[in-house]
């Protein structure tokens, strides 16, 4: 008698229900953010698809879609950038990391900009660093964020780098055990 595997319990990630972008948007140097942020340039909007790990601040004017319910909302988007006139859409989120929120969604926006739409104008980029390189910045971009809580980052980046210490020290202990 053939015995019968169980159903996978593994749970699947947030974005497989969705297809894989077929486009990549180029990213956007903090640095050039920042300057038309404070220089009052209507022109870019900044889309932060965090959702549950938004404490510690936001980009002064961005809007918060989180990246769970980009792809159906995609087309409203885009209206709303076009109809504003918006230059750059830009996407962030906590670290717009390769393979990331902020990178996936800004490709899905770039194919909806580019061949649902056919605008080949509005430009789509990703947030170089995400918010953590805004913050990393320093006081020129901590300046251009709403609700910016300082002891929250200094805890975050303080734990990120005991964790790396850790995975380090590991990793030493490894290759030690290896010879």
């Amino acid at each position: 008698m053939a015995t019968q595997e169980p159903p996978s319990t593994k749970e699947q990630p947030w974005h497989a229900a969705f297809p894989a972008p077929r486009l990549t948007a180029p990213l956007m140097p903090a640095s050039r953010a920042q300057m038309v942020l404070s220089m009052k340039i209507a022109s870019l909007l900044i889309v932060d698809v965090r959702r549950t790990d938004y404490d510690g601040g936001a980009i002064r004017g961005s809007l918060n879609v989180p990246a769970q319910g980009l792809w159906w909302n995609r087309g409203i988007l885009y209206e709303l950038a076009y109809k504003a006139d918006m230059e750059w859409v830009v996407f962030t989120c906590a670290s717009s990391s390769e393979g990331g929120r902020a990178r996936r969604c800004a490709a899905w926006f770039l194919e909806h900009v580019r061949e649902v739409a056919g605008d080949e104008d509005m430009q789509v980029m990703v947030l170089e660093g995400g918010v953590k390189g805004w913050v990393r910045g320093g006081e020129r971009f901590t300046g251009l964020m709403d609700g910016f809580r300082e002891e929250y980052w200094k805890e975050l980046f303080e734990g990120e780098e005991e964790k790396k210490k850790k995975e380090g020290e590991g990793e030493g202990a490894a290759v030690v055990a290896a010879a």
